[in-house]
């Protein structure tokens, strides 16, 4: 287990009293539940900045490379409704 650092946190008595009572419903201790939200808070944190990174990546990637007309998808996809096993459409550049 890694190193623990002590901390103090000054809390509202309603705030307290609503995480005793949702802690004793998950079996857990105050402590234990206090921890579990801050690590859970920070991970939610990562993981939208790294969502938003891939998004901005994925947008870079599009204005480079190109991508796909909505009547050449449409027309791609009716095809292979039809079973036929068509060429994907072309990439076009994105107007920025």
């Amino acid at each position: 287990m890694p190193p623990t650092i002590a901390t103090s946190l000054k809390l509202p008595a309603e705030l307290k009293a609503a995480i005793d009572e949702d802690a004793k419903k998950l079996g857990m201790s105050s402590h234990a539940y206090m921890v579990k939200t801050l690590a859970d808070s920070a991970e939610r944190s990562r993981l939208q900045d790294r969502f938003t990174q891939d998004a901005l990546d994925a947008e870079q990637d599009m204005l480079e490379r190109g991508g796909y007309d909505w009547e050449d998808v449409k027309t791609y996809l009716a095809a292979r409704r039809r079973g036929e096993m068509p060429e994907r459409p072309p990439l076009r550049p994105v107007p920025r």
